[in-house]
């Protein structure tokens, strides 16, 4: 299979960044598309909205169900799942890319961050895919993709931002369960950039215009995400890096996804 078309993606934190990318590459093969964010407004500091997302899709040819959702709250998870399902007739491909990021020490990460780190990143992707596996099992070739870093448990990952770390962490557990656990029925994987990617979050915590000048496009991990979404369901259980994805399927030639020399690409954190 080489083709989303008329498959139904529920993706979560796609109103920019890497979601946006990942919607839109899904849509240029006709894939309906269920934007789940809690960017129904513009917000005054981050581009992009669930609108603009749909509108993004839809110009890509693909179908567009934007719904505010904050994957926190299961009442509102829960009901966007089911407006999905009442909308597209299933859900086919589960994308768990929101995030919450706080690259912080223990004494400056306080409860409350630390709460929100796992209640969005550990626990909402448990909440979502759990969700939305009922209408997985049903369907064709399901697959639940977690944004999420290899599990390499060692001290260099989790002394800069121990909180961050075991809730990214998080993510990547589910991965190594559920994989296990629905083996033969859903595929589990998780995907992870090689480098920095130009988003939001670059821009604003991690260095600002000078790291952004040295990272690539979100759309090799969009192009990354496809290629693992169009494969068959016994491709799971794997945590996979989108450049050796690419690699994998006979790219070698990266230039386009960055106007930065691939020397001076930066290294992703948790790589």
């Amino acid at each position: 299979m080489s083709t989303l078309q008329g498959k139904t993606l529920f993706i979560t934190g796609a109103s920019r960044g890497i979601g946006l990318a990942i919607a839109v590459r899904a849509a240029r093969d006709g894939a309906n598309i269920v934007i789940a964010a809690k960017s129904g407004d513009p917000h005054p500091k981050l581009p992009g909205t669930i609108h603009t997302t749909a509108a993004a899709v839809e110009a890509a040819g693909g179908k567009a169900l934007a719904l505010v959702v904050d994957i926190r709250h299961e009442d509102q998870v829960q009901a966007a799942v089911e407006q999905a399902v009442a909308r597209f007739g299933g859900i086919d491909i589960c994308v768990n890319n929101a995030s919450a990021i706080s690259k912080t020490g223990t004494l400056e990460t306080d409860m409350k961050r630390f709460d929100l780190l796992h209640g969005i990143n550990t626990r909402g992707t448990y909440l979502v895919t759990r969700s939305c596996l009922p209408h997985l099992l049903k369907a064709e070739n399901p697959h639940v993709l977690m944004l999420s870093p290899p599990l390499n448990m060692e001290e260099r990952w989790f002394k800069p931002n121990v909180a961050y770390t075991i809730a990214k962490f998080g993510m990547s557990m589910c991965v190594l369960g559920m994989a296990g656990e629905f083996r033969d029925r859903v595929a589990v994987n998780a995907l992870w950039p090689r480098t920095f990617i130009g988003t939001a979050a670059v821009q604003n915590i991690l260095g600002g215009d000078t790291t952004m000048k040295r990272t690539r496009r979100p759309d090799i991990v969009a192009d990354a995400a496809h290629a693992i979404l169009t494969r068959d369901r016994s491709f799971s259980g794997n945590f996979c890096l989108d450049e050796q994805v690419l690699r994998d399927t006979g790219v070698t030639d990266f230039s386009g996804y960055s106007d930065c020399p691939e020397d001076d690409l930066i290294p992703d954190s948790f790589i």
